[in-house]
């Protein structure tokens, strides 16, 4: 649920509460997880919703449901238009193949958060679970944590830090995606996470009020914007896109087998050595997640890329002959 009235009133600042923990800031900040919604490394985008919308408020339900969106709104990429689940509700999403678990994050999910325009470490943010399922019936949850402190209620009119929230949907801006990684889930019984084809998307009741509030992996409150009493309350759903899917190979994919390319070491350490058999001059453009052009230039057969410097996280490398190109994941320990 997002406000224009929020810019007509002070905004509380959250970021002086101690916390027992910190996890990646907010995007495109370095160390930022957040996915720009651009990347090229989203094959395919959600298809398919079932909504069950929760309450505008939860501790009073005679106030109904909200009413911003409909489920086909968060189909393929983000594009202004947001699905909005109230307290407690619920999206079942589903995709034109099967989520794969790969190299790095699988999917990520977008939310309509904002920015603090005086503070760019702070947004105005909505959270929500994620959980996935191989078989549309049994949804397994990624471990949420939030050591955000619980004991003053976020309203409307405050923003949060996202250092302070893990697997939650909704802990960055518009056009960047939270990103999951069904690595976390392996080994769950009942789960293939070869095979996810359903995520749900649970919206977290943000109230501190122990008799409504959501809870994280270790049983803390988790505190959000409460109440949303308006028709676009609660988390606001925006698209899911899938990085590492079961598709068939795309056409980039037999581009980048035609040119016989090797990246080595991956993951790499300083240094990462390019090679090809295209016999051509191919340019390169190495960026992160959030689409930040990290390292350019140009070379034909071998090139050795310095990554001194970059934090250790998932890079990817396009390759391009001015007729054909190539996107690849790096990883950088």
């Amino acid at each position: 649920m997002k406000k224009q009235v929020l810019a007509l009133f002070a905004v509380l600042s959250l970021g002086t509460f101690p916390a027992i923990a910190q996890f990646a800031p907010q995007a495109p900040l370095p160390g930022s997880e957040g996915i720009a919604a651009g990347s090229p490394l989203f094959k395919e985008w959600a298809s398919g919703c079932t909504l069950h919308r929760g309450w505008l408020d939860i501790a009073d339900k005679s106030l109904g449901q909200p009413s911003m969106g409909t489920a086909s709104d968060i189909y393929g990429a983000p594009h202004g238009a947001v699905l909005s689940l109230g307290d407690s509700g619920v999206a079942v999403v589903t995709f034109p193949h099967p989520i794969v678990n790969g190299q790095g994050p699988d999917f990520a999910v977008f939310e309509n958060g904002f920015s603090n325009p005086e503070n760019d470490t702070m947004a105005y943010l909505e959270l929500a679970f994620v959980e996935v399922s191989s078989d549309g019936e049994h949804f397994f949850r990624f471990p949420a944590s939030s050591p955000m402190q619980n004991t003053t209620q976020i309203d409307n009119f405050t923003y949060s830090n996202a250092i302070y929230y893990n697997n939650l949907a909704g802990k960055y801006k518009t056009g960047f995606g939270t990103p999951f990684d069904l690595e976390a889930l392996k080994g769950t019984p009942g789960l293939d996470i070869n095979q996810v084809t359903h995520v749900r998307i649970v919206d977290v009741v943000g109230s501190i009020d122990p008799q409504y509030a959501s809870r994280d992996k270790d049983g803390r409150i988790i505190n959000d914007p409460y109440p949303s009493a308006f028709a676009s309350g609660g988390f606001d759903l925006q698209a899911v896109g899938v990085i590492n899917s079961g598709q068939p190979a795309t056409g980039i994919d037999a581009v980048a087998a035609g040119w016989q390319l090797r990246y080595y070491p991956n993951p790499a350490g300083n240094d990462l050595i390019v090679e090809t058999q295209t016999g051509g001059r191919l340019q390169y453009q190495l960026t992160d997640v959030c689409g930040r052009l990290l390292r350019q230039g140009a070379f034909a057969g071998q090139t050795r890329i310095s990554l001194a410097g970059l934090s250790s996280g998932l890079y990817f490398m396009r390759l391009d002959n001015g007729r054909e190109h190539s996107v690849s994941r790096i990883r950088k320990q």
